[in-house]
C-alpha cells in the first residue's frame, strides 16, 4: 500500500469531515408532559450519537475460547440541556418522569406506549443539511441530573442532563 501524503489525505476528506458541533436533537415527549419540542431542540447543547453492543458468548471447546454473536443491547442515550430561566425544558421532564413514577404516591403508567417517546439526533453539514438521521426508539428518561447552584460560580449558565433508555435504534443516510 503506498503511503499518502497530505494532499491525498485531504482528497479523501470530502465535506471538511464530520462535526461534532453540527447536530440537532428532536426530543418527542409524551402527550402528558406538555413538552416545547422546538425549545428542547436548541436548549439541547450536547447529545451523542448511539451505542450498540453486541456482546459475545463465550464457548469452551478443548482448551480454546470460541467466540460467537450473542445478543444486542442499546445503550443509554444523554441529553445535555441548557436550562431556561422558566425551567421549560427541565419542567417538561420532571412531568415525563412523574408520570412515569409518581414522586409522593409511587404509582405511574404502566403501558410502556403511554410514557415512551421517540428522539431523532441529526448529524448536519456546514451548510445545515442533515447528512445522517438516528432514530431512537421507545425512549423514556431515567436519570435527571442535579442542577448545581453556588455563590462561586459566575459568568455560567445552568446545565443539566437526562439519562435516556433507548428500547432500539435505526439510521438513515440522507447525503
Amino acid at each position: 500500500m503506498a503511503i499518502l501524503g497530505v494532499d491525498d489525505f485531504k482528497s479523501k476528506l470530502v465535506g471538511g469531515g464530520a462535526r461534532s458541533n453540527l447536530f440537532r436533537a428532536v426530543v418527542n415527549f409524551p402527550a402528558y408532559a406538555a413538552g416545547d419540542v422546538e425549545l428542547t431542540s436548541f436548549m439541547c447543547k450536547g447529545a451523542a450519537l448511539p451505542a450498540s453492543v453486541i456482546a459475545p458468548i463465550t464457548i469452551p471447546f478443548r482448551g480454546r475460547q470460541v467466540q460467537v454473536a450473542g445478543d444486542r443491547t442499546f445503550e443509554p442515550a444523554t441529553l445535555t440541556i441548557i436550562n431556561d430561566t422558566d425551567f421549560a425544558v427541565r419542567n417538561a421532564f420532571e412531568r415525563w418522569m412523574n408520570g412515569i413514577n409518581q414522586n409522593r404516591t409511587n404509582t405511574g403508567l404502566t403501558n410502556p406506549t403511554d410514557y415512551q417517546a421517540d428522539i431523532t439526533v441529526e448529524q448536519l453539514d456546514k451548510s445545515g443539511l442533515i447528512v445522517k438521521s438516528y432514530f431512537l426508539r421507545g425512549c423514556f428518561p431515567t436519570n435527571l441530573s442535579a442542577i448545581e447552584v453556588s455563590y462561586d460560580s459566575e459568568n455560567a449558565i445552568e446545565e443539566f442532563t437526562v439519562e435516556m433508555q433507548v428500547q432500539y435504534w435505526s439510521a438513515s443516510t440522507t447525503s
